[in-house]
């Protein structure tokens, strides 16, 4: 099966990555996305507010080399915060990120979520743009944006996002948001998709588990892989790392699919991005 999505540009992406979500700075950090990358991982995924560009960037260098690949092997993505937002703004805090991971470029950037100020998101969407007609990101995108807020950039943009990152879960099926993305031809990317382990202990997750042999994380990935879906889940524990990237050799059942299906409550972990501000 097929590793990789393409986006409506072209560009590809893995469809499992590593997320560093509240993963702090330090040698964890660094051991973590270098075992990744020797692992075969080759999508890292942070962001500025996580505060761990640094530990990232240390850590795909030590990667790179461990691995013996190249930086252009890498799918590399950060993202640009609520107090950053601006057209000047975005284009700064892109090169303060690009700074602090000790990289050129990166081959995605996101605007992490839309915020309560329409004219400024679409502004900053703007920056973006000018920073991938330059040349300086291969790809960008958003992050938590709802069908209204796209709507509303798709009305300004001359540059189509790539890519929605957002909160997906059996719990949260976002299958309207999905069926929207699907038509516009831009990628879903789910973010906490193991919700900090909570639905690991879901007795349907764990008898899908037991009947392919495989743990409970797995079937969560291979569940968003078959949703077309890409999918970032974090761990820093080496094996759990490695486990994460083996479910390409394996496929879920109609009957898997549907049971996992029925677990829709529409239930958010995390913020609405309809109400959320940053704080």
């Amino acid at each position: 099966m097929e590793q990789t999505v393409t986006f409506h540009n072209g560009n590809t992406m893995p469809k499992v990555g590593l997320g560093t979500f509240r993963i702090e700075e330090g040698q964890e950090l660094v051991e973590a996305v270098k075992h990744a990358i020797v692992s075969g991982y080759r999508s890292i995924d942070t962001a500025r507010i996580y505060d761990n560009e640094q530990s990232v960037g240390e850590g795909i260098r030590q990667g790179i080399e461990a691995a013996g690949i190249s930086r252009a092997d890498l799918f590399i993505t950060t993202k640009l915060w609520l107090d950053d937002y601006g057209y000047e703004e975005a284009q700064a805090a892109y090169q303060a990120s690009l700074d602090r991971l000790g990289l050129d470029y990166v081959d995605l950037y996101l605007l992490h979520w839309p915020g309560q100020d329409t004219q400024l998101y679409i502004d900053s969407w703007k920056g973006l743009e000018k920073l991938y007609n330059d040349g300086k990101v291969r790809n960008i995108g958003v992050s938590n944006f709802n069908v209204e807020h796209l709507e509303r950039l798709l009305e300004e943009a001359s540059v189509k996002p790539v890519i929605n990152q957002v909160e997906f879960t059996p719990y949260l099926n976002q299958r309207v948001l999905r069926g929207y993305l699907k038509e516009k031809f831009i990628v879903a990317e789910s973010w906490s998709p193991l919700m900090n382990g909570e639905i690991l202990a879901n007795e349907v997750v764990m008898d899908i588990a037991e009947k392919h042999g495989k743990s409970p994380a797995q079937i969560i990935i291979r569940w968003n892989i078959e949703k077309d879906v890409v999918i970032i889940p974090k761990s820093v524990t080496p094996s759990r790392i490695e486990e994460n990237l083996n479910v390409f050799d394996f496929e879920l059942t109609e009957e898997d699919l549907y049971e996992l299906d029925q677990l829709n409550e529409d239930r958010r972990n995390g913020p609405d991005p309809a109400e959320y501000n940053g704080h």
